[in-house]
């Protein structure tokens, strides 16, 4: 995960990890989840979302009639996590794992990004020039309230983020069903700009 993650990383806490055996690896484990007081399990591993992601489009959850699904498309100056084809309707789709919870809230970024910035203005390209876009916050734990951007973190990503609403991106944001060897979306999180 390449967030900071410091109200989940502290001393004591209950971490799951899944261990490699490979020369070729700098470490031999990878941080998959952590236990937060009052939360639970919070999925740490930042390729999930996109995983999840395209497994809960499959299902037909996302768009009716989806006929296809392509991951990591370039268009523009960027290379969106997915393109896709449903019926005459095509799109982009850019996901962001979340993992950030305050009282009950969602945030994203809990660290500046300057990346997610970027992917907003070309969500907003996207839509002028006649395609749908979406923006899909994959909140990794249940039982949060709502999701917001963390305007005290990156209040630029905050002010995009009301942009691309403004132009017609689509913003959905799900809670994911949380176990130590799985994850997978579950409810719809209210979105408070």
């Amino acid at each position: 995960n390449t967030g900071r993650c410091r109200e989940l990383l502290l001393p004591g806490a209950t971490v799951y990890l899944q261990e490699f055996d490979s020369a070729a690896r700098k470490t031999k484990f990878d941080l998959i989840a952590v236990e937060k007081a009052g939360v639970g399990l919070i999925n740490m591993d930042a390729q999930a979302p996109n995983k999840v992601f395209a497994e809960w489009a499959h299902s037909g959850a996302f768009l009716p009639g989806l006929t296809y699904l392509r991951p990591e498309k370039t268009w523009g100056s960027s290379r969106f996590d997915f393109y896709f084809e449903a019926g005459a309707r095509k799109g982009f789709v850019e996901v962001k794992g979340v993992t950030l919870e305050e009282d009950g809230g969602a945030f994203f970024p809990d660290a500046p990004t300057e990346r997610g910035g970027k992917h907003l203005e070309e969500l907003i390209a996207c839509r002028a020039d006649g395609y749908e876009a979406y923006l899909c916050f994959v909140i990794q734990m249940t039982g949060v309230d709502y999701f917001a951007p963390n305007d005290r973190t990156h209040p630029a990503f905050g002010d995009a983020l009301r942009r691309a609403a403004g132009a017609g991106v689509g913003l959905l944001a799900y809670d994911c069903r949380v176990t130590p060897d799985s994850l997978i979306m579950n409810d719809k999180v209210e979105i408070a700009l």
